[in-house]
């Protein structure tokens, strides 16, 4: 199981048009072998779809989230509300949790 990111996490943007920014992931695209590749981000590298009109939907421009590089983001700590690095540590259960580098708390 891969710790990294998760669906829902909130993150920062590190680098590109929307660095600064902090949003929420909505959805994770791994690669074959199950390492998380790139993120979609809410409100994040806005794309416009230009569609036509059909008997069934109304046609114009559309804009949704296009995904980014996993690398351009960092978890936020929600302690600090700064990004930060984490570890991988065990809860009371002996549950793998991951852990802010700068806090000390969960993620």
């Amino acid at each position: 199981m891969s710790l990294h990111i998760k669906k829902g996490d909130r993150v920062r943007v590190r680098t590109g048009k929307d660095r600064g920014r902090v949003e929420r992931v909505l959805e994770v695209l791994r690669d074959s072998r199950g390492q998380v590749v790139k993120v979609v981000v809410e409100h994040v590298n806005m794309m416009r779809r230009h569609k036509r009109p059909s008997y069934r939907q109304q046609g114009g421009i559309q804009e949704k989230e296009a995904p980014i590089h996993a690398s351009r983001v960092m978890l936020v700590d929600p302690k600090t509300n700064q990004s930060t690095r984490f570890g991988v540590g065990r809860n009371a259960e002996g549950q793998k949790i991951r852990i802010s580098k700068k806090s000390g708390s969960p993620v």
